[in-house]
Formats: C-alpha cells, structure tokens, sequence
C-alpha cells in the first residue's frame, strides 16, 4: 500500500517513495528512491539496533569487506518487506547485520596477529 508522503511511515508497509529496480543476482528487486531530506527518517525507521548510526558517519559492510558512508544505504522492497541495506547490496548481498564499526576489518586483522595466524604455521616451516 502507498500512502501519502505527509503521513508517518510505518516498517511493515511499502514506503512512499518511488522505486526502480535492482539487479541483485539472478533476481530483480525494487530499490526506493529515497530524497536526500528523508534518508534520516528512512533510516530511524528500519535500523533495528540500538544506537542509530548518524548520516555522515563510516561503517564497514562485512560481506563486501570495504567501508561505506551510512547516507549512501539503500532500502529494497523485497518479498513483502522494506530491508536496510548497504550500498554493496546488489554484488554481495550485505544488509543491515552486517554493518559493522568502521576498524572492524583492522579488528580481525589484529586477532589474527594475536593469535599467531599466518602462513608458516599452515606449512610447517618455522619463521625466520
């Protein structure tokens, strides 16, 4: 259901916006044209963690392995539902779960660090 742009938008309805489609895989989706005056609304409405992130801020999709600024999000209507989704959507497939902090990626670079993860203890040979 389309409902005026001058009423609250509600989650679980179809969003006020026009939309175009998206080639995501072997599927095309609808993907909302949302003005830039509405992205904050937009996102306050279907970020479903706690602590929405604001526009400008940097976070990093986990499935295309790269950082992204939060106002380029997309938003899709997809089998009946509204899904939050990052800009890398249509090659990797990243939604809202996986929006991690902006050093995640450095994160896990230093676990691996710690942990004595490397090449050598995959072959045997010792480090020089």
């Amino acid at each position: 259901m389309i409902f005026p742009m001058d009423m609250p938008m509600d989650a679980a309805q179809k969003l006020p916006f026009p939309t175009q489609p998206l080639r995501v895989g072997d599927d095309i989706v609808e993907q909302y044209i949302i003005p830039d005056d509405k992205k904050q609304e937009v996102l306050d409405l279907l970020y479903i963690f706690e602590g929405i992130p604001s526009l400008d801020d940097e976070l990093f999709d986990l499935h295309e392995g790269k950082k992204f600024i939060v106002r380029d999000f997309r938003v899709t209507w997809e089998n009946g539902q509204n899904w939050l989704v990052s800009p890398y959507y249509p090659s990797s497939g990243g939604t809202v779960i996986d929006w991690m902090p902006p050093n995640f990626d450095d994160q896990e670079d230093n676990e691996d660090d710690a942990h004595g993860d490397d090449d050598s203890m995959e072959t045997g040979e010792e480090e020089p």
